[in-house]
């Protein structure tokens, strides 16, 4: 074909994601990059559309312009956002225009009806069951993608309508706490938590570790007045360690993370095994709440290994 192996590994991915999956169903297929304000103005539509389509074969695949520069320029992309409607590896329909969840639907009702995509598999009812694992997954990632860019409201959204679809996958039930949690509805979190800790198919996941870890940081949350004393008294005994532990806790529950980050750091360094590890455990805590690969905890975790091993 005369690619070279980056465009090689392009198109490979490229017929993973979007042509394989094509063959059978309508894949929304999303053209965006990060820096594009009204892609990311859309791309909540579409993956509420594409959730509440699931059953009927639509799947969205997202291409980001910058990564994937090769696919792009295949597409002749000009501007973005630009979003097609994919079957069987062909382009079917230009849904670029379409920006409302009423105008998508409108044209995948059309489209669904032109064309014989396969719906989901039907169970032992005979009725249709929801999206594959591999679009949950898919939707999941989403979710996480949503809250490591700092968008709460989207990923609460995206993991809701995940635990509907699968209300035993611990990812997106973990997901939906800690979206909550950054939404500061800290007791509608806690409710969702109980009722999930209820359900034995995500009591003893590990992935609820992390729904939990972010609920005791919240637990943690002051009044702007108690956060200001908290700190002059972390700021005037720099070498009492309660005060200082004290105060970092309400500063991620207040949102300052790189104050409380800062001060846990240096608790490591001044004195690591105080209250056997306790100001690492608690930077582990914060870590696990957010997840492991937001950019925040990735370079906290450098710091921190840099002050444990040099």
């Amino acid at each position: 074909m005369g690619l070279n192996l980056d465009e090689q590994k392009a198109v490979d991915r490229f017929r993973k994601n979007v042509v394989e999956p094509s063959q059978t169903k309508l894949v929304i297929l999303d053209f965006w990059a990060e820096w594009c304000g009204p892609c990311k103005a859309l791309a909540p539509t579409l993956e509420k559309v594409a959730a509440d389509y699931a059953d009927k074969g639509v799947v969205l695949a997202k291409i980001n312009v910058d990564e994937e520069q090769f696919i792009a320029s295949q597409f002749q992309v000009r501007s973005i956002p630009t979003v097609y409607a994919m079957f069987q590896g062909q382009p079917v329909a230009d849904l670029t225009s379409a920006r409302s969840e009423s105008q998508l639907k409108q044209v995948l009702d059309q489209l669904l009806q032109q064309l014989p995509v396969q719906a989901g598999a039907e169970g032992a009812n005979g009725q249709q069951q929801g999206p594959s694992p591999e679009e949950i997954a898919q939707f999941v990632q989403m979710g996480e993608d949503a809250l490591t860019g700092g968008d709460a409201q989207r990923a609460a959204g995206i993991f809701g309508q995940v635990t509907e679809f699968a209300p035993d996958n611990a990812a997106a039930a973990s997901g939906l706490v800690r979206a909550l949690v950054m939404l500061d509805q800290v007791d509608e979190a806690k409710q969702v938590f109980e009722a999930m800790m209820n359900d034995p198919r995500l009591a003893g996941d590990p992935a609820m570790g992390a729904a939990k870890s972010a609920l005791d940081l919240a637990g943690t949350k002051v009044d702007e007045g108690e956060l200001a004393d908290l700190k002059a008294k972390a700021e005037a005994s720099p070498d009492d360690m309660d005060a200082q532990l004290a105060y970092a806790e309400a500063a991620f529950a207040a949102g300052r993370r790189d104050e409380a980050a800062d001060t846990l750091l240096s608790m490591v360094e001044k004195d690591r095994e105080w209250n056997e590890g306790a100001a690492r455990a608690q930077l582990l805590k914060m870590f696990e709440a957010i997840g492991l690969e937001d950019p925040w905890v990735v370079a906290t975790r450098r710091r921190l290994s840099k002050i444990l091993f040099g």
